[in-house]
């Protein structure tokens, strides 16, 4: 038990020496050198602004990706788009392939099948229209990769 208060006493004069510390610090600050003043609120301006900075520059950098994740998010459906057609430009492919060998085959029978005739007329009709809209959906990828390099090119030419 007298140990817990000689320790409570050590502690106690422990606090107070520390406290006489602090209000020595206190004073010697409002006689410090007004130079010395000057430089920490010089220091303390140039921290404030630098921090602006970095402020600014993350709201930019979270602008710029936010902005390329759209682009992403676009040429990814544009890719997605031109796969569809070329999946449909195959599949038109396939039928006119077929439609043309059972063609083919009337005739070397010697029995020309009107139907087997439209049939391959529909399926060449079908890969005509799958081959121009791969070509559209094949431009739209092109042009929209393209068009952020013509304008950054532009903005190097009027710098």
């Amino acid at each position: 038990m007298s140990n817990i208060d000689e320790l409570q006493r050590r502690i106690t004069a422990a606090m107070d020496r520390v406290a006489l510390g602090v209000e020595k610090l206190g004073t010697a600050t409002g006689d410090a050198d007004p130079g010395m003043a000057q430089a920490l609120e010089d220091e303390r301006t140039a921290n404030a602004q630098l921090t602006e900075r970095v402020r600014a520059l993350k709201i930019k950098f979270a602008s710029e990706m936010a902005t390329v994740r759209t682009q992403v998010e676009d040429s990814d459906a544009r890719m997605a788009q031109l796969d569809v057609e070329l999946q449909r430009v195959r599949r038109a492919n396939t039928q006119l392939t077929e439609a043309c060998a059972a063609l083919r085959d009337a005739n070397e029978e010697g029995v020309g099948d009107p139907h087997l005739i439209n049939k391959a007329m529909l399926a060449e009709l079908e890969a005509l229209r799958a081959a121009r809209a791969a070509d559209v959906a094949e431009a739209t990828v092109i042009l929209a990769a393209l068009t952020p390099l013509m304008g950054d090119a532009s903005a190097e030419e009027t710098a």
